[in-house]
Protein backbone atom coordinates (compact mmCIF):
# COMPACT_ATOMS: atom_id res chain seq x y z
CA UNK A 1 0.00 0.00 0.00
CA UNK A 2 1.88 3.03 -1.29
CA UNK A 3 1.59 6.55 0.08
CA UNK A 4 -0.43 7.72 -2.91
CA UNK A 5 -3.11 5.24 -1.89
CA UNK A 6 -3.75 6.91 1.47
CA UNK A 7 -6.73 9.06 0.34
CA UNK A 8 -8.45 5.99 -1.13
CA UNK A 9 -7.84 3.92 2.01
CA UNK A 10 -8.99 6.82 4.19
CA UNK A 11 -12.15 7.07 2.06
CA UNK A 12 -13.11 3.38 2.30
CA UNK A 13 -12.11 2.83 5.95
CA UNK A 14 -15.41 4.09 7.48
CA UNK A 15 -17.35 1.68 5.27
CA UNK A 16 -15.07 -1.24 6.11
CA UNK A 17 -15.30 -0.38 9.82
CA UNK A 18 -19.11 -0.12 9.66
CA UNK A 19 -19.27 -3.61 8.15
CA UNK A 20 -16.86 -5.00 10.71
CA UNK A 21 -14.36 -5.81 7.99
CA UNK A 22 -10.59 -5.83 8.19
CA UNK A 23 -8.20 -4.12 5.76
CA UNK A 24 -4.89 -5.63 4.69
CA UNK A 25 -2.32 -5.36 1.90
CA UNK A 26 -3.63 -6.92 -1.35
CA UNK A 27 -0.86 -9.54 -1.39
CA UNK A 28 -2.21 -10.96 1.88
CA UNK A 29 -5.72 -11.46 0.47
CA UNK A 30 -7.30 -14.87 0.71
CA UNK A 31 -9.75 -16.36 -1.82
CA UNK A 32 -12.80 -14.93 0.01
CA UNK A 33 -11.36 -11.45 0.50
CA UNK A 34 -12.34 -8.51 -1.70
CA UNK A 35 -9.43 -6.69 -3.36
CA UNK A 36 -10.12 -3.03 -4.14
CA UNK A 37 -8.29 -1.46 -7.05
CA UNK A 38 -7.82 2.25 -7.74
CA UNK A 39 -6.62 3.61 -11.07
CA UNK A 40 -5.64 0.14 -12.25
CA UNK A 41 -3.64 -0.92 -9.20
CA UNK A 42 -4.70 -3.20 -6.33
CA UNK A 43 -4.66 -0.95 -3.27
CA UNK A 44 -6.20 -2.80 -0.36
CA UNK A 45 -7.87 -6.11 0.45
CA UNK A 46 -10.94 -6.29 2.66
CA UNK A 47 -11.79 -9.34 4.74
CA UNK A 48 -15.52 -9.38 5.37
CA UNK A 49 -16.82 -10.63 8.72
CA UNK A 50 -18.81 -13.80 9.25
CA UNK A 51 -22.54 -13.06 9.45
CA UNK A 52 -22.72 -13.73 13.18
CA UNK A 53 -19.77 -11.40 13.84
CA UNK A 54 -21.47 -8.82 11.65
CA UNK A 55 -24.55 -8.85 13.88
CA UNK A 56 -22.41 -8.30 16.98
CA UNK A 57 -20.67 -5.44 15.17
CA UNK A 58 -24.00 -3.86 14.15
CA UNK A 59 -25.29 -4.09 17.73
CA UNK A 60 -22.10 -2.50 19.08
CA UNK A 61 -22.37 0.33 16.53
CA UNK A 62 -26.02 0.94 17.50
CA UNK A 63 -24.97 1.10 21.13
CA UNK A 64 -22.19 3.59 20.38
CA UNK A 65 -24.56 5.74 18.33
CA UNK A 66 -27.09 5.89 21.17
CA UNK A 67 -24.43 6.45 23.80
CA UNK A 68 -25.64 3.79 26.22
CA UNK A 69 -26.25 0.05 26.44
CA UNK A 70 -29.21 -1.05 24.32
CA UNK A 71 -30.64 -2.83 27.37
CA UNK A 72 -31.14 0.61 29.00
CA UNK A 73 -33.36 1.92 26.18
CA UNK A 74 -37.10 2.19 26.61
CA UNK A 75 -39.54 -0.24 25.02
CA UNK A 76 -40.30 1.99 22.02
CA UNK A 77 -36.58 2.42 21.23
CA UNK A 78 -36.04 -1.35 21.53
CA UNK A 79 -38.90 -1.97 19.10
CA UNK A 80 -37.32 0.50 16.69
CA UNK A 81 -34.00 -1.35 16.94
CA UNK A 82 -35.72 -4.68 16.25
CA UNK A 83 -37.37 -3.16 13.15
CA UNK A 84 -34.03 -1.80 11.91
CA UNK A 85 -32.30 -5.12 12.53
CA UNK A 86 -35.06 -7.03 10.77
CA UNK A 87 -34.66 -4.77 7.73
CA UNK A 88 -30.93 -5.56 7.75
CA UNK A 89 -31.55 -9.31 7.86
CA UNK A 90 -30.38 -9.86 11.44
CA UNK A 91 -32.95 -12.54 12.11
CA UNK A 92 -31.89 -14.72 9.20
CA UNK A 93 -28.58 -15.33 11.00
CA UNK A 94 -28.41 -18.44 13.16
CA UNK A 95 -29.11 -17.44 16.79
CA UNK A 96 -29.97 -13.91 15.61
CA UNK A 97 -33.02 -13.63 17.85
CA UNK A 98 -31.04 -14.84 20.87
CA UNK A 99 -28.17 -12.47 20.13
CA UNK A 100 -30.50 -9.47 19.77
CA UNK A 101 -32.52 -10.45 22.85
CA UNK A 102 -29.31 -10.61 24.88
CA UNK A 103 -28.16 -7.19 23.67
CA UNK A 104 -31.55 -5.63 24.42
CA UNK A 105 -31.85 -7.33 27.81
CA UNK A 106 -35.18 -8.92 26.88
CA UNK A 107 -36.39 -12.48 26.29
CA UNK A 108 -36.52 -14.16 22.89
CA UNK A 109 -40.29 -14.16 23.34
CA UNK A 110 -40.25 -10.35 23.61
CA UNK A 111 -38.21 -10.04 20.40
CA UNK A 112 -40.70 -12.31 18.61
CA UNK A 113 -43.54 -10.14 19.97
CA UNK A 114 -41.87 -7.00 18.58
CA UNK A 115 -41.46 -8.74 15.20
CA UNK A 116 -45.07 -9.95 15.14
CA UNK A 117 -46.41 -6.54 16.17
CA UNK A 118 -44.64 -5.04 13.20
CA UNK A 119 -46.26 -7.52 10.80
CA UNK A 120 -49.75 -6.79 12.18
CA UNK A 121 -49.54 -3.01 11.70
Amino acid sequence: MGNGDEPFITAVKPLVDAMGGEMMPPDQAGPDDVVLAWEGADVVAVRLPQLADSLDHILAAMERKRGKPLAELDRKAKQEIVRTLEARGAFSVRHGVETVAGALGVSRFTVYNYLNREKES
